[in-house]
């Protein structure tokens, strides 16, 4: 079983920058990853995603030139640089993987993924 822990979290200016953390420390191979967050009052939403190999990444549109997706795999790590952050950014972070390495594109957008973490808390502050 995979487990995913976030970190980096916090409460930030607009206009700066924060790096959020995944680790997966569980004991399944897992191939593609990728980050979501939730709004207070509004649904859960696909920021990023990437593969095992980390050379396919997407970006939903909102986020595009400002999030940087990156995962190091000797260290089990999944890596959101967050740049410019914007208070619409605020949200709880989520990272998610999947253990089915032919995971489709829309599946990982639709959030169907197989492993999920707690979530880590990024506030921006006008």
């Amino acid at each position: 079983q995979a487990q995913l822990v976030e970190s980096g979290g916090g409460l930030v200016q607009a206009g700066t920058s924060l790096t959020l953390e995944c680790l997966d420390s569980g004991r399944d191979m897992t191939y593609a990853m990728g980050w979501f967050r939730q709004a207070p009052g509004k649904e859960r939403e696909f920021v990023a995603s990437i593969n095992l190999s980390g050379g396919s990444t997407y970006y939903a549109d909102s986020v595009k030139g400002r999030l940087l997706i990156s995962r190091d795999n000797v260290k089990n790590t999944m890596y959101l640089q967050m740049n410019s952050l914007k208070p619409e950014d605020t949200a709880v972070y989520y990272c998610a993987a999947s253990r089915d390495p032919f995971k489709n594109i829309f599946d990982i957008q639709a959030g169907r993924l197989d492993y999920w973490g707690q979530g880590t808390q990024v506030t921006v502050s006008s």
